[in-house]
């Protein structure tokens, strides 16, 4: 079998700004949800038998308190926000699996899972879809594990990662703690481009293994690469920054492979569609549940 996993903040965000508003008759916007929901069925009928959605059921997480700059949520528009909660209830009505993340975020849930499925025998390929290059670091040489871009419809392998950002994906975490990532909110360390980061990984892997000193580096990455800062400058914060985009594999998720099979939806399911006005979905998941 094959597990496909979704990114649900990521799909809401997706369709909220590319999917046409709809405001229910109490003044309620559901465009967004109304939209993931139908692309989630669409899946099953394209064939995916066992889904998994991680979705952020709060914004802030436990990397909050590593790092003050750390996103919240703040810049949100409440519009958005207030979809959060409905997504993950319209897509457990029909029937999905669904991780809510309270103290990690979508991106552990998705990365938890990912290797818990693996470890199963009978799984044959786990489909992380997202884009996120944070998921990078999940990805296995094997491709048993490899991430898809579902808008733009593109298959992400470890070789992928290699090709674009020229580390293996194990040293993802330690390319953004040195590069930073804006969208997460950390801006990384000064002086560290892409380039330079790239070429120092590529040969020595990991933060933890790069020598303080520049003029201790290998001569051919010393030739390479002229950095105004060193890593002694913001040693402490580099490891810092590596943890805040590190995976965390220990979040809850779910018990068996099996949870993940798409079975259906709920009894109540067409009362929680039509407070969105979604009869045509109930109409498809029921069409689906009865192949």
């Amino acid at each position: 079998m094959d597990i496909h996993l979704i990114d649900g903040t990521y799909e809401l965000f997706r369709y909220f700004f590319g999917a046409p508003s709809h405001i229910t008759s109490e003044g309620r916007e559901v465009g967004a949800v109304r939209a993931v929901a139908n692309s989630m069925l669409t899946m099953v009928e394209q064939g995916a038998t066992h889904v998994g959605i991680a979705t952020d059921h709060v914004i802030t997480s436990f990397r909050n308190e590593l790092y003050e700059g750390y996103k919240d949520g703040s810049d949100l528009d409440p519009v958005i926000l207030g979809q959060f909660t409905l997504l993950e209830d319209v897509l457990e009505a029909i029937g999905f699996t669904i991780f809510p993340m309270v103290e990690h975020e979508a991106d552990d849930g998705l990365g938890a899972a990912a290797h818990k499925a693996i470890k199963n025998s009978q799984v044959q390929q786990v489909i992380i879809c997202t884009p996120d290059k944070d998921l990078g670091q999940c990805l296995t040489p094997d491709e048993r594990i490899i991430q898809y871009d579902r808008r733009k419809q593109e298959r992400i392998t470890y070789e992928t990662v290699i090709e674009k950002f020229g580390v293996s994906p194990e040293s993802i975490p330690d390319y953004l703690g040195l590069v930073g990532d804006t969208a997460d909110g950390f801006p990384g360390l000064k002086g560290w481009g892409a380039k330079s980061t790239s070429t120092l990984l590529a040969h020595y892997h990991h933060i933890e293994q790069i020598p303080n000193d520049h003029t201790e580096w290998e001569p051919q990455v010393r030739s390479a690469e002229k950095l105004s800062y060193t890593l002694n400058d913001d040693y402490d914060l580099a490891l810092l920054f590596k943890l805040i985009a590190t995976i965390d594999y220990e979040a809850q998720t779910f018990e068996t492979v099996d949870e993940l099979k798409w079975e259906g939806p709920q009894d109540n399911f067409s009362g929680i569609l039509e407070r969105i006005d979604a009869e045509r979905l109930i109409e498809k998941a029921t069409r689906l549940a009865q192949r």
